[in-house]
């Protein structure tokens, strides 16, 4: 996983409520467990005007110009602006996989599924509260704004505002450690426990 310090980036404004896993990434491509691949099918219902469909050739099937991602103007954001409830539904972690996939680093909203929530740090994107009025301010500024994590800050148009994150969570992402990264930090401690359990059980 990447360490994430700051981010200074275009936004990509999806205002819409109660997006759920599904609307993220549809279940049609949940048969893959592999974390990469997924960007391509990001929104997809409402990215093309067609079906989609596991081994299609994205590049060839129809876009919904009218979609917020097609737009050539956010062409790049890694910073989602969303409204509240984002990522209920299933408990796919499918869902960041193909955020983070996309390019997506930050995603801010007012609020989250619990679930989805979780497994955003787990993949390296920093999911972040904030208020309706401080969204509806991030909405109608469309130039660049930066996060930093180690301040907790946004700063757009001139002005900063502060959020809230775990200090584990935090830390986490800083040094780029997802669960498995934190335990190959204990790979002496673990061998130097299955050594002497071994000998001490030597039967099993």
């Amino acid at each position: 996983m990447q360490a994430f310090t700051t981010i200074t980036s275009i936004t990509m404004p999806l205002d819409r409520a109660n997006v759920d896993t599904d609307a993220i990434i549809p279940k049609q491509f949940l048969k893959s467990i592999k974390r990469s691949g997924f960007g391509p099918n990001l929104f997809d219902e409402w990215r093309y005007l067609d079906h989609g469909e596991v081994g299609m050739d994205n590049s060839k099937r129809p876009l919904n110009k009218d979609f917020i991602l097609n737009k050539p103007e956010y062409k790049g954001a890694q910073i989602l602006l969303t409204r509240k409830n984002f990522g209920c539904g299933s408990s796919r972690e499918h869902a960041p996989w193909a955020l983070e996939d996309y390019g997506f680093k930050v995603i801010i909203a007012p609020s989250f599924a619990d679930i989805f929530y979780n497994n955003c740090f787990k993949n390296g994107i920093l999911p972040i509260v904030q208020n309706n009025d401080i969204m509806d301010e991030l909405f109608a500024f469309d130039g660049e704004i930066n996060i930093d994590l180690e301040s907790q800050s946004i700063t757009a148009n001139g002005k900063t505002y502060t959020f809230d994150v775990d200090i584990e969570r935090k830390r986490r992402l800083i040094n780029g450690l997802d669960d498995i990264d934190l335990t190959l930090q204990y790979t002496d401690d673990i061998k130097a426990f299955e050594t002497k359990h071994f000998k001490t059980y030597s039967w099993l």
